[in-house]
């Protein structure tokens, strides 16, 4: 957790070199918590790192590395049985790695009822979550089922499951053009986690904080809003491992995100102080 009591994580995927040589090099940046892949923390080899070097594992992306040709939302019933073994195995496996969290990315929609296949089987992998104490998340992603953040809130609305949730991601929110203050106070209590990338606001770059059409005010008010609607869990950077060099983006990042926590955190302070 950082000193200003909001723990950062980053999805460690972004770094492509040997799984335990990653997790060295964004402890070096400062991190102490990351989000893994399915695939991830299975070697002892990481194992041993990962615990030797005390970082935390956040949330698990249960969607990611999906079989070939498997779909929660398929019209084949064998593609929807293996994409729903891979998640609930992904929900295992971060239950067992200390995550309370993992989500699902939904694919673009086969026909007019992939929501009904979707809701046919996310209560079931929301129900394990729950029995290990993982919350589910549904993560909107412009150009599928569920593009915006109001789709996806209408979405969880309609299948009302104690266990599912919103990731609201703010790269994403750029590219629908949704006000974050909006959305996520309508997300209320249903706001389960938070990405933290940037783009041009047209394509799903995942750049570094500020490197797109981001500004440091406009974060440092998704903050502030984060505050306001009551959600203390981690905020993640989700940058790509292919930009040019992932390392120094995920860095800057990190740096962006500390200086304006603590920012925000003295300017509270002096709003208390001042009786505001």
């Amino acid at each position: 957790m950082s000193p200003t009591g909001r723990t950062i994580s980053c999805c460690a995927w972004a770094i492509e070199t040997p799984e335990a040589e990653a997790l060295t090099r964004l402890h070096a940046m400062g991190l102490r918590a990351i989000d893994i892949r399915p695939s991830s923390l299975r070697s002892s080899t990481a194992q041993s790192r990962r615990a030797a070097l005390g970082l935390d594992v956040c949330c698990v992306a249960a969607s990611h590395e999906l079989p070939e040709g498997a779909s929660l939302d398929s019209t084949d019933a064998a593609a929807v049985e293996a994409a729903r073994r891979h998640i609930e195995n992904a929900l295992t496996h971060a239950a067992a790695c200390g995550a309370d969290c993992a989500y699902i990315v939904p694919q673009a929609c086969v026909d007019a009822n992939s929501l009904d296949r979707y809701a046919a089987v996310l209560p079931g992998l929301a129900d394990h979550g729950a029995q290990l104490g993982v919350r589910l998340c549904i993560e909107h992603f412009p150009g599928s089922a569920l593009p915006t953040v109001a789709a996806t809130l209408s979405f969880l609305r309609r299948l009302q499951h104690a266990n599912l949730y919103l990731l609201f991601d703010i790269g994403h929110a750029q590219m629908s053009q949704e006000d974050p203050r909006a959305a996520l106070t309508a997300a209320g209590d249903r706001l389960g986690y938070v990405h933290l990338d940037d783009n041009d606001g047209i394509s799903d770059l995942h750049l570094a904080l500020t490197d797109g059409v981001q500004t440091r005010q406009s974060l440092a008010d998704l903050f502030t809003v984060l505050d306001d609607v009551g959600y203390t869990g981690p905020v993640s950077l989700e940058m790509k491992s292919d930009l040019p060099d992932p390392a120094d983006a995920i860095e800057r990042s990190l740096v962006t995100v500390q200086q304006l926590l603590k920012s925000n955190a003295t300017d509270s302070q002096t709003d208390i102080e001042a009786g505001i």
